[in-house]
């Protein structure tokens, strides 16, 4: 940080993450985040959501970290959550993130690589 400009750069980036995580209209992806997702690797799916909805100024689509989702043997699991319909996605990466907002959240598509009904036995 050099100057003024770049100290208002960092707080604009960071209001824009907690609104960003704060809102409850449009689209929604849950991220659970409890201690079997964190060590499953949530938290860079997480960030890897919060950064590429930020860089796509997607202003209806709210991050928000959950707790327990009940599945951790199919963590890191995302829900997206558009209007009434939930989709459930479980064993995501941030490889995956990418597909799920262009192809799920952008284009309406469900992934359905990664759709924890593939997982079940």
């Amino acid at each position: 940080m050099k100057s003024l400009d770049d100290l208002k750069k960092i707080r604009d980036a960071a209001q824009k993450k907690v609104t960003m995580r704060g809102k409850n209209e449009g689209t929604r992806v849950l991220v659970g985040m409890a201690t079997c997702g964190i060590s499953a690797g949530a938290r860079p799916v997480m960030n890897k959501f919060v950064e590429e909805i930020a860089k796509r100024d997607m202003n209806t689509v709210t991050v928000t970290p959950v707790g327990c989702i009940g599945e951790c043997a199919i963590e890191p699991i995302v829900e997206v959550l558009q209007g009434e319909e939930r989709t459930t996605y479980c064993k995501v990466t941030e490889e995956a993130v990418e597909r799920i907002i262009n192809e799920h959240i952008i284009g309406g598509k469900v992934v359905a690589d990664y759709v924890i009904g593939k997982y079940r036995l």
